[in-house]
């Protein structure tokens, strides 16, 4: 079992920067891909960056590439995403994910952490 616990949300106007922290519990970190999807009232769940095992590879949305980081550091059990340049699109609720095989079969979600940016 793993839990995970975001961090690091808030308000901020548009063009600030936010970096959100997930803490996982447990001792098995490692074996996950991490990734960070997000969601608003009304539509459905999207992915937005994910990092390998190792934090080597990374894939991003196209709609946060050059503005959103994903980093993680496994002897913290913790996976950051850095934001710049926010929008008022970015406004969601942001949710860490943890999955072994895709992004279409997560294994473990947290509970989320909102991100409002105003114009």
């Amino acid at each position: 079992q793993v839990q995970l616990e975001e961090s690091g949300g808030g308000l901020v106007q548009a063009g600030g920067s936010l970096r959100l922290s997930c803490a996982a519990s447990g001792r098995t970190f490692s074996r996950y891909i991490m990734a960070w999807f997000r969601q608003v009232p009304g539509k459905e769940r999207e992915f937005v960056a994910s990092i390998s095992r190792t934090g080597i590879v990374t894939d991003y949305a196209d709609s946060v590439k050059g503005r959103f980081t994903i980093s993680r550091v496994n002897a913290k059990n913790t996976v950051y995403l850095q934001m710049t340049n926010l929008k008022p699109g970015d406004t969601a609720l942001y949710y860490c994910a943890a999955y072994t095989t895709e992004r279409t079969r997560v294994d473990y979600w947290g509970q989320g952490t909102q991100v409002t940016v105003s114009s």
